[in-house]
């Protein structure tokens, strides 16, 4: 007789209790929206993890085993978002509130960054998003990732007004220049010949085409609740909840923009505490002096949008993990691994700083948004994970 996981656990506990508290602290000491990002970033957090909807290992998989099935999901979750969001960044607002995608030049840096994310998130096993719903489901080999990760933004934070001065181009908007049902039926009909792409070379491969049995046999309601998710769920979930946070934040989801903030935070607490010298003024720093980021650096990180909900996508991964049953530390890998993971970060960190964002704020933000930097990220992210994957040996890293 197989054995399910009671209802309620020991993890479970802790994780509603923590969601709850933190919210409760949120509500109480900064404001109610923030409480609201939590919890939005905490949905966020589950859906990524009950559907173990990922972009490193997806990629991976059509690149090495022409295996399609993530890269179709991610076409579907684009296709859904788009014709949510496009709508209401034409009109320019949504029940009242100002909306605004993310439209951003075209140059080398955005390139190149998105080559140098793509190298390290293979060679990390992670990404903006994979890392943080991995340590919430407690894969304890993410942390080095994410400590590299804010080392590496804050590194490009101090190198970012030397990437500014690289020639680029102007933003190009798809919606703005071509409107909004043109835009979205170019859009559409792009992400149909990615995913007739995927399916073509997979049966050339395979023959067929491989099935998502994911929790098939169990009850809708425990599949809901407990997982797993077919990667389907997960897409249109992802781009629904994208939908609410352009209504509720303003703008496309993001999450590489946290990291510099914590790792440059970090890094002014250590050159002050241990007295280091260095005398970091990051103040007058090009990064820092933009619309947005000029107060980041003086107020708490719970007053920032990405950080809060960043928090809550580890809390949601949580919450998820304890309804499944399948919270457990993992934190046994070898040496390698874990300076796999360190590296790897860094150049996520890097790469994500000086591109305009990661696979969510650059790659996923940017399409939806209808900038054409969007999709020179996807080229160039693509391009780095082929590399990351002939390194990954060096690691003792499997290719596949």
């Amino acid at each position: 007789m197989s054995q399910t996981a009671p209802l309620i656990s020991r993890p479970l506990f802790i994780s509603l209790g923590l969601f709850v508290l933190l919210a409760g602290l949120l509500y109480r000491d900064i404001s109610a929206h923030a409480a609201l990002l939590l919890i939005l970033g905490g949905a966020l957090g589950l859906a990524l993890y009950q559907a173990s909807f990922g972009f490193t290992a997806a990629w991976r998989n059509l690149i090495t085993e022409r295996r399609g099935r993530g890269l179709r999901a991610q076409m579907l979750m684009l296709a859904v978002a788009v014709c949510l969001i496009f709508p209401i960044l034409d009109a320019g607002s949504a029940f009242g509130n100002d909306v605004n995608g993310f439209n951003r030049p075209l140059g080398f840096s955005v390139f190149f960054g998105a080559a140098l994310f793509g190298i390290g998130m293979q060679i990390a096993g992670g990404c903006g998003s994979g890392n943080l719903f991995q340590v919430g489901g407690g894969q304890l080999r993410a942390v080095p990732s994410i400590i590299g990760f804010m080392a590496g933004g804050f590194w490009a934070t101090a190198d970012y007004e030397w990437w500014t001065t690289l020639p680029q181009l102007a933003p190009v908007s798809s919606l703005q220049s071509l409107g909004l049902m043109t835009a979205l039926a170019i859009n559409l009909a792009a992400f149909a010949l990615i995913a007739l792409g995927t399916i073509w070379l997979e049966k050339r491969r395979h023959g067929t085409l491989q099935a998502d049995n994911a929790g098939q046999g169990l009850p809708l309601s425990k599949r809901l609740l407990r997982g797993p998710w077919p990667l389907i769920w997960g897409a249109i979930a992802l781009a629904i909840l994208n939908y609410i946070v352009v209504i509720v934040t303003g703008r496309p989801w993001s999450v590489a923009l946290s990291y510099p903030l914590w790792g440059t935070k970090l890094a002014l607490w250590l050159d002050t505490s241990l007295q280091l010298g260095y005398e970091l003024e990051p103040d007058f720093w090009t990064y820092w002096l933009q619309p947005g980021r000029d107060d980041a650096l003086l107020e708490s990180i719970w007053e920032d949008t990405v950080s809060v909900m960043n928090i809550g996508i580890m809390l949601g991964a949580l919450l998820a993990a304890s309804l499944a049953g399948r919270f457990s530390w993992q934190w046994r890998i070898p040496p390698l691994h874990w300076l796999a993971s360190a590296l790897g970060g860094l150049m996520l960190g890097y790469g994500a700083t000086i591109s305009f964002g990661c696979n969510i704020g650059a790659f996923f933000g940017g399409i939806v948004s209808g900038s054409m930097h969007g999709w020179l990220w996807l080229v160039g992210a693509i391009i780095g994970s082929y590399l990351g994957i002939w390194i990954r040996p060096v690691f003792k890293l499997s290719r596949t």
